[in-house]
């Protein structure tokens, strides 16, 4: 997959861009990508499984 075809990058409300810690993510059709906009361009981003993103999310969140 092309890191291209993510789109919608959107910063974590979570980010402190005081603090240089900014995380935004992008998605495509089944994959969200991650990555630390701190980094200089081309920004390495990490990709997952839309199904494994959201287990996470429901894993920080305490969903079960």
């Amino acid at each position: 997959m092309s890191l291209r075809k993510l789109t919608g990058w959107r910063k974590s409300s979570h980010s402190h861009f005081e603090e240089n810690a900014c995380v935004e993510i992008g998605t495509a059709p089944g994959v969200v990508g991650v990555r630390d906009t701190k980094e200089a361009a081309p920004r390495p981003v990490l990709v997952y499984s839309a199904d494994a993103f959201a287990a996470f999310l429901r894993r920080l969140t305490g969903e079960r």
